[in-house]
């Protein structure tokens, strides 16, 4: 449920979040293609690991959020109100977090095994090299 006119005009520009869930995505499909050299290549999954940790750590956080959203400040309707919209919000952004948090797991997937065909490939070409 969206709210106030900041909600009514995210609902405009995207719809309601709520009626339909998003996709989650995994990273690039087989048409995409990049090149790095094998330090860049490293140092890249370095960041997006670091990145999944950040993310993982959020989900802790978003966690507190989740069960302390949901106990009513007050016993009145309106407080009651106040504790399912917090909550509706919270898990939303849970499901935002996991989203996030498996498409960084499967690029860091994806990134270590590019650099492990880069590993194998290298020492099958310096294989040939050698007398």
């Amino acid at each position: 449920m969206i709210i106030g006119e900041a909600g009514a005009a995210a609902r405009a520009l995207w719809g309601d979040v709520f009626d339909t869930p998003g996709r989650v995505y995994g990273g690039g499909g087989k048409g995409g293609q990049f090149k790095m050299d094998p330090a860049e290549l490293s140092a890249v999954i370095g960041q997006w690991e670091d990145l999944l940790d950040k993310i993982v750590d959020d989900n802790q956080k978003i966690q507190d959020i989740v069960a302390l959203s949901a106990e009513a400040p007050g016993k009145d309707p309106a407080s009651g109100g106040y504790a399912t919209t917090s909550s509706d919000s919270a898990l939303a952004l849970l499901k935002q977090n996991d989203s996030m948090r498996k498409y960084a797991q499967e690029y860091v997937k994806k990134l270590k095994e590019a650099q492990s065909k880069t590993v194998v490939t290298d020492q099958d070409l310096s294989d040939t090299f050698k007398a």
